[in-house]
């Protein structure tokens, strides 16, 4: 769904955040049962709304909710009022400032000559509102101004011109940008992804029923085995009690986005052949190689920095400590206007464990800093606690740009890395030093090269043309 200004948490709210998880289920128990534990397991990836499309043999019934999976299900779970049917598809949407609805939740469900077809989106497509005008010069009518609904009327207009696969692939042709994305048509299910994979799709199996998710976790609670990532420029069709390969067209060029190893995906995850934990780890060594410091102790910022410190640890033998407790039970969107306030809800979320702190040389670990508001909080309650210094080592190279492919970083004004060196940013949050994963680390970390990730918003070029920004090929910016 496109990325758009999102309300902060004053812990995880200032982190790069993406969008939505999506789920698809095709087989023999109730599609309806999967699909929420599914989302329950995905609610990491989004916790403003959460969604199901199941097919019950004659049409498709959406039931949308607000919040959490569990608390906004409940009523309907107990009322005995769920969709029935054996295939379905379900989404989770992160929370955005400005839709505090169900209308741009997913997933998204229209009527056509081919009859019902619904869809779940993660990504966001570049050239969402040119297309949205040109269906609109044509009558096709919005509820929202979210580029789901542009991708499936693109994806129903093309199929009624040329077939599904026909359709389908000339749809892929058409849509710029990054979607892993599930389609419900009657009761076939597609699981897509665009030709660079900038998200992650996981396809499994749940005893004779088939699964696909944005993670292989999701599998795993399911009890079930993964098969294999959905691979980019991939259509894979489920129909007749089996699947078949409906379209395989990959870029010559792929995509990864970098944060989902370095923050989005849970950590048993395994994306693209990678274990999250493991590549995280990895981060928190390289990092401690390239710039280590005198401490006493190594702490994370909880949960986010956890795994990178351990690594870090790991690396230097510096001992790893929790040094903050996290309060699990504060609203996650806590917001008080003015900076005191801003200051107690930080307080209300963290908390020092003085006796790991006091007099201690520190080194504090996230996976990633934004605007750096929340870091220095967080160092002046250390300081405050007692910490001797404090030195801030993140385990991703600085953000510097946008991110145009689904994750909610659209202003270059709210990176503190930009325009600054890494001793102007310590001095800027508290910090006795800071120092960043450089971006070969973070690359040898994950495993993969230049052709395989998308490292826009570390480097100012991205692998696909937005308009105003430099494309990789490019020289100049002239050349747009």
């Amino acid at each position: 769904m496109a990325s758009q200004p999102q309300s902060c948490d004053p812990i995880t709210g200032l982190k790069p955040s993406e969008n939505c998880a999506v789920v698809g289920y095709y087989g023999t128990d109730s599609a309806f049962e999967k699909l929420y534990i599914s989302l329950r397991t995905l609610q990491h990836r989004g916790q403003e709304a959460s969604g199901v499309a199941v097919f019950d043999g004659r049409r498709i019934n959406l039931l949308k909710v607000d919040g959490y999976v569990f608390e906004g299900f409940k009523p309907y779970i107990e009322k005995g009022q769920t969709p029935e049917g054996t295939t379905g598809i379900g989404h989770n949407r992160y929370s955005t400032a400005g839709q505090k609805n169900l209308t741009g939740a997913g997933p998204f469900l229209i009527s056509t000559s081919n009859g019902d077809m619904a869809l779940s989106h993660n990504g966001e497509i570049v050239n969402h509102n040119e297309l949205r005008e040109e269906l609109k010069e044509k009558g096709v009518p919005f509820l929202t101004k979210t580029d789901t609904e542009v991708m499936l009327n693109i994806i129903a207009r093309e199929i009624k011109l040329k077939g599904v696969k026909a359709g389908l692939r000339s749809a892929m042709d058409i849509l710029k940008g990054s979607y892993s994305a599930i389609l419900l048509i009657q009761g076939k299910m597609y699981a897509i992804r665009d030709p660079m994979g900038f998200r992650p799709l996981i396809l499994g199996k749940v005893g004779n029923s088939y699964v696909v998710a944005s993670e292989s976790s999701t599998i795993d609670v399911l009890g079930g085995t993964i098969i294999r990532d959905v691979d980019p420029g991939e259509v894979i069709e489920f129909s007749d009690g089996t699947y078949n390969v409906l379209i395989r067209n990959p870029a010559t060029r792929l995509a990864h986005c970098m944060f989902e190893w370095v923050y989005f995906a849970r950590p048993d995850s395994i994306i693209d052949g990678k274990e999250v934990y493991d590549t995280r780890l990895r981060m928190g060594m390289e990092l401690a190689e390239e710039s280590p410091v005198e401490a006493d102790i190594v702490i994370p910022v909880p949960d986010s920095g956890r795994t990178q410190a351990l690594g870090y640890s790991v690396a230097t033998g510096i001992q790893y400590s929790e040094g903050l407790f996290k309060n699990r039970y504060s609203e996650r969107t806590f917001i008080i206007p003015g900076e005191t306030n801003r200051d107690i809800a930080v307080k209300i979320k963290l908390n020092p464990i003085r006796s790991v702190v006091d007099r201690k040389r520190i080194v504090l670990v996230d996976d990633s800093i934004v605007r750096g508001t929340t870091m220095k909080r967080i160092i002046s309650i250390l300081r405050n606690a007692g910490a001797k210094e404090i030195h801030v080592r993140i385990g991703s190279p600085p953000i510097v740009a946008p991110c145009y492919f689904g994750i909610d970083m659209k202003t270059r004004d709210q990176f503190i890395a930009l325009n600054k060196n890494e001793k102007e940013v310590a001095e800027s949050i508290g910090a006795d030093s800071v120092a960043y994963l450089s971006i070969e680390g973070l690359k040898k970390s994950i495993g993969m090269g230049d052709m395989e990730l998308c490292l826009g918003c570390l480097t100012g070029r991205y692998p696909l043309r937005v308009e105003g920004e430099m494309e990789e090929k490019q020289t100049t910016l002239d050349q747009l």
